[in-house]
């Protein structure tokens, strides 16, 4: 929430926020929680401690009397059981209400009837419950508030409700204040929407295009573009029944899913063309006879591709809920083409095909095309061929490049980059700053004004809120700062230059120039809940229970060597010892002396220095609290001490005589994880290697430098992604090749069949890791979906020549002659599925901005398979 013309100050935005804003969004159905990063109202009492003194007053003899005067008290009845006509309830008026009645409290009251009151001796105001912020939006004030969800809500119906209601309570707000949206999961899961759902169009389109091609009728054309909107159809009902929502994920499913869908369609039509073009006259004895050919080679390519997806809808944690939402939408809409292929299909192939009269003139565009066709299509037969019959009688190569493959294979698997899922430019940047330690909110405001001069001169940035007191990273603290920056829309942000990539470097190299802090710029992470950036997190851990400055210097050495390796960028913790800290002990003997108990001291002492709460008090329908403490200009230093006194009898002392004082150094916060000492990690890639690379260099860097005793743990996108690991990636492939191996011994009822199915399959997978090793890509969420899908695949291009073979085989011909037969019969409608996958995967390959990086790691797995 922001003052447009700076009439209302922070105070007030933030207490308009946590009466009136706030309680509504959290009554929100899906809304775990509301974060107000803010002060809301206290009735704060500036103690005088010189006058109190001259009083003979202590910090407790306020409290005492606000215990007195501001209570809530049941006063009775009058009237009651009694022969009365009314009865009368007696209300006190309670707690007190403004700053003019706390002002009257009566401290004491004199012998001479003069009476000591609480504004004589201290200044009470309307104030803020601490001190500890400063926020800013575009440099006008500011109030930050983040919004969670619960677990298991739907995060775009809860943003919308949100976004909804904000909009409504918009219209309430004084004039000059408005919301200004910093992040939304929505913008990003949108743009990516939008940007698959125009890749999807222009799929299908690319698809028909490669279909008339062969066909060379638009008719037949039709056929399987029908096939194609009723299998996605069906898809989007069964995602229904299933509970699944319209995610970036399922609708690559389906974008990968139109190359695949299409295929027993085109089977299906090819078949009967291939009946035309050997002689038949009757739509309906072509649509017959051809069905009867390719109805099991159908029925088995849709059994294995769907058979690979039953053993991911087993795997737990995130990358279960990835693979799982991506198999079934894939296995479903592949379901249903088979059945539109064996009822939708044969029913308008007898309807729509009809054979070619061979009239038409060679010049019209069918014409041409035909030409076109046959000319490109007889020169790739030829050459195929040749290609077969060099394989048949150098049998020795195919062996030796099948061995080649599987080793090769292994090679690219293991030295590939690894990564949980790839950083897409989500629109938004965050600034994490972190002055010298225990550095004031103003000195710290003074380095965010540098910050904030940096991003007014970067043209990409829409908004940016700044807050002061509150580190991204760091957590809460007056040394700590952060930024959320709002770039503009992906349209308006065209070209490598202007990703946010791009952005994040330039600012870090102008963040890197100022010297008072350490700044620095990352983008959000991938997956909400898996910590708040891409970095990778670590909880070192100290499990031999020593000092935590051993501890503390283990881990820097650790960071320093960590840095030195080329795959990180930067490697740093916010956790600090030296703190600027007084060491405060009490001269036991001095109180005693003097008449006084230690507790007497310290009483006092964190009255006036640190703030007591001492009473509420209630104000628009909530409870506030009421906050004692010496006025700032009364405690600036050491020698502020001595101008507060504890009372001794009927003296005033001076604190300091019995405190003594020692300037320290130590750490701000303990922390521990799994039940050991604790200090947090990050570690940020370089540019151009994986989180994997990075994992792997920790590993080896925590091997060289840290003593037994030390270890790390994970934490956040990096715990979930060290867990997955590739073993189980590896499984799952090596289930999926044995499913299908036993799904097609039950189809032939042979055990040596199969394998001429099973054994095309490394050299694709061998040319998908071959390709994303040479152009970068990671060996993420997103490859490992696609390879698994192209098991399948590559299954159900080879099921085609093979039951095509066998059933030559089954007539009596060779060996030789069967598969070179069957080789040259499926070569058309391997050529038209392979190409409709290829080209419905163009889009992808020159997809940009929102999800063109995961984008990336699909496309090149189907093209070079």
């Amino acid at each position: 929430m922001v003052s447009t013309d700076g009439k209302y100050d922070e105070t007030f935005l933030a207490n308009y926020l946590d009466i009136n804003v706030i309680p509504e969004i959290k009554r929100i159905p899906g809304v775990g929680d509301a974060t107000l990063l803010g002060d809301t109202y206290s009735m704060r009492i500036w103690l005088n401690p010189e006058l109190m003194a001259q009083y003979g007053l202590v910090p407790a003899d306020v409290t005492a009397a606000l215990g007195e005067q501001n209570i809530e008290a049941p006063a009775g009845t009058l009237g009651e059981n009694s022969p009365n006509v009314f009865q009368y309830a007696m209300k006190y008026r309670g707690r007190l209400k403004d700053v003019n009645e706390f002002d009257n409290i009566v401290i004491r009251s004199n012998a001479d009837g003069s009476v000591l009151r609480l504004k004589d001796i201290a200044k009470v105001e309307l104030g803020r419950l601490s001190y500890g912020f400063h926020g800013e939006v575009n440099d006008r004030p500011d109030v930050t508030f983040l919004t969670f969800q619960v677990a298991g809500a739907n995060a775009t119906e809860v943003n919308e409700a949100i976004t909804k209601r904000l909009e409504e309570m918009s219209e309430l707000l004084p004039p000059g204040v408005e919301f200004v949206q910093m992040m939304s999961s929505n913008d990003f899961l949108y743009a990516s929407i939008y940007n698959v759902v125009e890749t999807l169009i222009v799929a299908i389109i690319l698809v028909i295009l490669v279909v008339y091609f062969f066909l060379q009728d638009f008719k037949s054309t039709l056929i399987p573009s029908i096939a194609i909107i009723v299998s996605l159809v069906g898809t989007f009902a069964c995602l229904v029944a299933a509970g699944f929502s319209i995610n970036i994920l399922t609708l690559f499913a389906l974008v990968l899913a139109i190359g695949t869908v299409v295929d027993d369609a085109i089977v299906v039509v090819e078949a009967v063309q291939e009946k035309f073009d050997s002689g038949y006259t009757s739509p309906y004895l072509a649509t017959k006879d051809a069905l009867s050919d390719v109805t099991m080679a159908v029925i088995s390519c849709t059994c294995v591709f769907m058979a690979v997806f039953i053993p991911v809808t087993f795997m737990g944690g995130t990358s279960g809920i990835f693979y799982t939402q991506f198999g079934i939408t894939m296995a479903t809409s592949v379901g249903l083409s088979m059945i539109c292929a064996l009822v939708l299909c044969p029913a308008l192939c007898a309807i729509m095909m009809k054979p070619s009269d061979g009239n038409k003139s060679p010049k019209s565009f069918n014409g041409r095309v035909r030409a076109a066709y046959n000319a490109s299509f007889n020169a790739t037969m030829n050459k195929y061929k040749k290609g077969v019959m060099f394989a048949i009688h150098h049998r020795w190569m195919v062996w030796a490049s099948l061995i080649i493959s599987v080793i090769l294979l292994v090679f690219f698997m293991k030295t590939t980059k690894t990564g949980l899922v790839p950083q897409e430019d989500q629109g938004t940047l965050m600034v994490n700053v972190s002055t010298a330690p225990g550095s004031t909110l103003v000195e710290t405001t003074k380095v965010m004004d540098k910050v904030k001069e940096i991003l007014k001169n970067t043209p990409e940035i829409e908004n940016y809120s700044a807050t002061s007191g509150y580190g991204l990273i760091s957590g809460q603290g007056t040394s700590y700062a952060s930024c959320i920056i709002d770039l503009k829309q992906w349209d308006e942000r065209k070209g490598a230059e202007h990703t946010a990539e791009a952005v994040l470097g330039r600012l870090n190299a102008q963040f890197a120039q100022i010297k008072e802090a350490q700044i620095f710029c990352f983008q959000t992470g991938m997956i909400p809940g898996y910590g708040m950036g891409n970095s990778i997190e670590l909880n070192m851990q100290d499990k031999t229970g020593g000092d935590m400055s051993v501890f503390f210097g283990h881990v820097m050495n650790f960071l320093g060597a960590l840095n030195q390796r080329p795959e990180v960028a930067m490697a740093y913790t916010s956790y600090a010892m030296n703190f600027p800290q007084i060491a405060v002990d009490v001269d036991a003997a001095k109180c005693k002396r003097a008449g006084i108990s230690p507790s007497d001291v310290l009483s006092a002492l964190g009255s006036y220095c640190g703030g007591a709460y001492v009473s509420n008090y209630n104000e628009f329908g909530k409870v506030y609290r009421v906050m004692l403490q010496a006025s700032p200009k009364y405690r600036l230093d050491e020698q502020s001490l001595n101008n507060m006194y504890v009372r001794n009898g009927s003296e005033m002392a001076p604190l300091g005589q019995f405190v003594t004082l020692k300037s320290v150094l130590g750490a701000e916060v303990a922390k521990r994880f799994n039940l050991y000492s604790s200090i947090n990690v990050n570690v940020n890639a370089q540019m151009g290697y994986s989180s994997g690379e990075v994992q792997n260099a920790i590993k080896e860097v925590a091997a060289q430098t840290l003593p037994t005793g030390y270890g790390y743990e994970y934490g956040g996108i990096a715990r979930e992604e060290s867990q997955s690991g590739g073993s189980q990636t590896i499984f799952i492939y090596i289930i999926c090749v044995v499913l299908i191996y036993l799904i097609l011994s039950c189809l032939y009822e042979s055990f040596l069949i199969p394998l001429a199915v099973i054994l095309s399959v490394p050299f694709g997978l061998m040319g998908s890791f071959l390709f994303a090793k040479l152009f970068g890509l990671e060996n993420n969420i997103y490859l490992q979906t696609g390879v698994i899908m192209l098991i399948g695949l590559l299954a159900k291009t080879a099921i085609l020549i093979t039951e095509f073979a066998v059933e030559r085989r089954r007539r009596g011909m060779g060996i030789i002659e069967s598969a070179y037969s069957a080789a040259q019969a499926r070569l058309r409608p391997i050529l038209m599925t392979v190409l409709t996958m290829i080209f419905g995967m163009l889009p992808l390959m020159f997809a940009t901005g929102a999800g063109a990086n995961g984008n990336s790691s699909l496309r090149f797995i189907r093209h070079f398979a």
